[in-house]
């Protein structure tokens, strides 16, 4: 499978960050905002996150956050397009360091620069540990392989430019920004120094000989063409649904995302979904399956009203993605779920109803606990062999709690590499619009703690470690490490 071009359909999975995207305003992003609007949405920004946001500092200082405030503000003297508008807000958001708090990054403005053919590093890092390793390489230069470490880039030490590029990022820890960087450091490195011809490349090879190397700035279809000639590699999809026996007893389920992808004007019907799970613990069963391995490596997650079926067939106990879902009540809160009532008659009967009733008795600034109904394992046949969770940097969002109450709950093992995304959390993500600017702002509403009780902000760390592979391989190594293991331990 050959691996995308990130820029184009790739930038859509890096986007989904660990949730769907709150909708970016991205007609306009030229228009040019005056001094004094920039500078009273800014004020409102700061003042609405403070807020509505469930912990705005969760992992700041408030003295820090407050002089950063009082500093960007003074830089607000000239005016700017809506487009820089949204980047200095977002870097500003962004220093919270909550993935779920942000403004989405206006691709339409990105996809327009690259379109009209312009040039950009063609280079994406694999980064493991903080350093950063040349992952897909789209130069066309024989000096450069995939596995180099990328030790500087224009002279300036690669730690230097991830922590400048990861300044745009909203993102709990350096893991999870620099795995969406694996997705995006060209854009954002073009969205720091603009375009320019060339870059000063200093790489350690594999064989510890150290080289600089010029590399020219690519357009997009340079960067497709040479991905053309690079040999087959192996890849995951993000969206492929397989169910299959291998051998030894051991079934393997990739259910693919927790939504109607096929589908995306009916994104939250799951009775394709369901009856395609159904149908394959039907044949695991039938088969006679000992083991059975669900692979949520590249999962974006979704909802769980896919995954609780799922979980179904193999839970022995009722169970849920939570421990406590802990809301605060805001204007800003109430307000964006005002809309969904407002644009769906249906909606009052629901949860939308209960957050309303729950946001008109709670005190502002003051959080309620919103009690979720547990699911229940399925009546009749599951399977009752062991079950292996594979998961990796790249599960984002309910992938995460998937595997979290997997391991929680006891129903399974988790293998393969710790999560960047978080299991306990902020988030249940909301939006609010800046007055002047018409800038959607998402913040999240709710502390959200997996099933363990663990209040931390952490990723899944597996029972079974299997690590990733820097140089992408043939065939998928991971998986055949982790089937090893299973026939080994009849």
């Amino acid at each position: 499978m050959k691996r995308m071009i990130f820029d184009t359909a790739r930038a859509f999975a890096f986007l989904l960050l660990i949730a769907f995207p709150i909708h970016a305003e991205e007609e306009g992003d030229d228009r040019i905002i005056a001094v004094e609007d920039i500078r009273s949405d800014f004020k409102a920004l700061y003042a609405s996150l403070k807020s509505a946001h469930a912990d705005l500092y969760a992992h700041r200082d408030k003295e820090a956050y407050d002089a950063l405030y009082t500093e960007t503000l003074a830089s607000f003297n000239t005016p700017l397009s809506l487009f820089d508008v949204k980047v200095a807000f977002q870097k500003f958001v962004a220093y919270g360091n909550v993935a779920h708090a942000r403004i989405d990054f206006s691709r339409a403005v990105y996809a327009r620069f690259r379109e009209q053919g312009g040039v950009n590093f063609p280079i994406y890092p694999r980064i493991v540990d903080g350093r950063a390793y040349v992952g897909e390489n789209y130069s066309g230069l024989a000096e450069i392989s995939a596995g180099d470490e990328m030790l500087s880039l224009n002279g300036k030490p690669m730690k230097y430019w991830l922590d400048r590029v990861a300044s745009n990022i909203s993102a709990d820890t350096d893991y999870i920004a620099h795995s969406l960087l694996e997705f995006s450091f060209p854009q954002y490195l073009w969205l720091e120094i603009g375009e320019v011809p060339s870059f000063e490349l200093t790489l350690r090879t594999q064989a510890g000989m150290t080289r600089t190397v010029t590399v020219p700035a690519t357009t997009r279809e340079a960067q497709s063409q040479e991905a053309e000639k690079q040999p087959e590699q192996f890849a995951l999809s993000s969206v492929e649904r397989v169910q299959k026996m291998l051998d030894g007893g051991i079934a393997y389920l990739r259910p693919g995302p927790f939504y109607n992808a096929e589908n995306p004007d009916e994104v939250w019907d799951n009775s394709a979904f369901v009856a395609f799970i159904d149908s394959a613990f039907e044949g695991f069963i039938e088969g006679g399956a000992r083991k059975l391995i669900i692979d949520l490596r590249d999962n974006p997650g979704g909802d769980n009203s896919f995954s609780d079926p799922m979980l179904a067939w193999f839970a022995d106990k009722p169970f849920r993605f939570n421990s406590a879902f802990l809301i605060r009540s805001s204007d800003e809160a109430a307000a964006s779920n005002q809309a969904r009532l407002d644009a769906n008659a249906d909606a009052a009967s629901g949860v939308s109803g209960v957050f309303a009733q729950k946001y008109a008795e709670t005190p502002r600034g003051e959080m309620f606990e919103f009690d979720l109904p547990f699911a229940e394992p399925r009546d009749g046949a599951q399977f009752e062999g062991q079950v292996y969770v594979l998961i990796n940097r790249h599960s984002y969002s309910n992938a995460v709690t998937v595997a979290a109450m997997v391991q929680d709950y006891g129903f399974g093992v988790i293998a393969g590499e710790k999560t960047s995304d978080m299991a306990t959390t902020y988030g249940a993500m909301e939006t609010f619009t800046l007055p002047a600017t018409g800038i959607s702002v998402g913040f999240p509403k709710a502390h959200i703690i997996r099933p363990s009780g663990e209040r931390k902000s952490d990723g899944v760390t597996p029972d079974l470690p299997i690590t990733s592979p820097i140089v992408p391989a043939k065939d998928d190594v991971v998986l055949n490490a982790l089937v090893t293991k299973l026939r080994a331990n009849k």
